[in-house]
């Protein structure tokens, strides 16, 4: 504290003896000088003594001092001389106090100048804040259906709206601009902080001009009496960040797709290399063995019509037999590698025709009658095929069903069977392969298959 002028002796152990410290000068020069080392919260002041300024004059005089912008002065007035109590309050005194005055009267003014400076000093600092944190700083009355009765000019800027449509309305409020997809999560997440304490939360706003921004809310919830509850906070715009981190995650995730992509193609190449030489080994061990002894036959034949043309007729009737077999081998391994019913007649006859030919009960739920790309056509074919051969060898089961239907500009694949599931695309697998084939095509291919509950493989290819 400072006291300045002719003030009673008594002021300064009285306040000492209180605990504050304190500085006693006699005229508003000394003071100035004092200030240049001391910043008092609280200024008693008087009269200057030998007919120097009056107290109004000195009020005057200490408030052109910007030091003293935030202090608190108590003014020391005759209390017959209402005029001059007046006249001090209007020369920038804060309160003032007539003499004669008791110890205690003068420790509950200064006790009282001494909160209110410090509350002026906190109005301060929240009007700096205000005026430069680059969000908007609020108090929300929850208590009063979220009233504001405090929000910094930022709000403009961030929600369209400027502040003065905010303060003590109780239609617009922060929640009114909450996007209404989020303000549900924004409500249980801030009510929750009433046990967990501050929260920082990011969601979306719709400003006055329709457009959605992203906005960080941090903030913390304060109890009052009689139920009351605020909740002070401060938002930033956060929309140039989220883009950021959105794009990045784009360009993470395409990354990702395209070194799946290259991973794909190149187990399909080896999966191809592999199919390769196993069609050269069954054209080795299977038709071409037959094919090379029906040619020593042929010769036999020939011989036996040149010497005994009568004995060469059950050997030519077995050489049509063998190359009728042979022509049978070649077709089913044909198949395998593209049926010729697909090229010529489309998906729904070879599905038809794949299902009429799997040993378990199938039933086709629908098949689309036109014709797609061959690529997507192909992979069609051989994810169903590849499906009733697994239902067919492990899945145990009694029924499956089949269903190809077009999907939003999609081609949707789904193989359904009552087994015993427990099926996964495991690394080398059938299903591995066709989830290569499948991507391929950027595409995808989904298995589920809980033990005990059959098994569901649905694949998705763009058209």
């Amino acid at each position: 504290m400072l006291v300045v002028g002719a003030a009673e002796p008594e002021i300064t152990p009285w306040i000492r003896a209180a605990g504050h410290a304190i500085r006693a000068v006699r005229d508003v020069a000394a003071a100035r000088k004092v200030l240049d080392e001391l910043h008092p919260d609280l200024v008693i002041v008087d009269r200057e003594p030998g007919g120097g300024l009056d107290t109004p004059g000195v009020c005057r005089a200490l408030r052109e001092d910007h030091r003293l912008d935030e202090a608190w002065l108590l003014a020391i007035t005759l209390a017959a001389q209402k005029r001059t109590a007046d006249a001090a309050l209007d020369a920038g005194a804060d309160d003032y106090l007539h003499r004669p005055f008791s110890r205690a009267e003068l420790l509950a003014r200064a006790r009282a100048g001494l909160r209110a400076a410090q509350q002026r000093a906190d109005d301060a600092i929240v009007r700096a804040l205000m005026a430069n944190v680059p969000g908007a700083i609020y108090r929300s009355a929850w208590h009063a259906d979220y009233t504001l009765e405090l929000i910094s000019d930022e709000i403009e800027r961030i929600s369209g709206y400027p502040a003065a449509n905010f303060i003590a309305s109780r239609k617009r409020t922060l929640m009114s601009v909450i996007h209404p997809d989020d303000i549900d999560n924004v409500h249980k997440a801030v009510s929750a902080a009433v046990d967990s304490g501050p929260f920082s939360l990011e969601y979306r706003i719709i400003r006055a001009d329709g457009e959605v921004r992203w906005v960080l809310d941090r903030g913390h919830l304060v109890s009052g009496k009689g139920g009351r509850l605020w909740c002070d906070g401060a938002i930033f715009d956060i929309t140039d960040r989220r883009k950021a981190e959105e794009a990045l995650r784009r360009r993470e995730i395409e990354a990702a797709r395209t070194e799946e992509l290259r991973a794909s193609r190149i187990r399909i190449v080896e999966a191809a290399d592999a199919a390769r030489r196993r069609i050269e080994r069954d054209l080795h061990d299977g038709a071409q063995q037959r094919l090379v002894a029906l040619g020593l036959e042929v010769r036999m034949a020939r011989s036996k019509v040149a010497k005994d043309p009568d004995s060469a007729g059950p050997l030519l009737e077995r050489i049509g037999e063998e190359l009728a077999g042979a022509s049978a081998e070649l077709r089913e391994l044909a198949r395998g590698i593209h049926p010729a019913v697909l090229t010529e007649r489309g998906l729904a006859p070879a599905i038809t025709a794949l299902a009429d030919r799997t040993p378990v009960p199938v039933d086709i739920v629908e098949l689309p009658e036109e014709r797609f790309a061959p690529a997507a056509e192909a992979t069609a074919y051989f994810t169903v095929a590849e499906a009733l051969t697994n239902v067919a060898k492990y899945a145990d089961a009694t029924h499956a069903t089949v269903r190809l239907a077009q999907e939003n500009g999609d081609l949707a694949i789904e193989v359904r069977d009552d087994g015993r599931g427990g099926a996964s695309a495991t690394p080398g697998s059938g299903l591995a392969g066709l989830a290569d084939r499948v991507g391929a095509l950027d595409g995808v291919l989904e298995v589920s298959s809980p033990p005990g509950e059959g098994t569901v493989l649905r694949a998705v290819l763009p058209l």
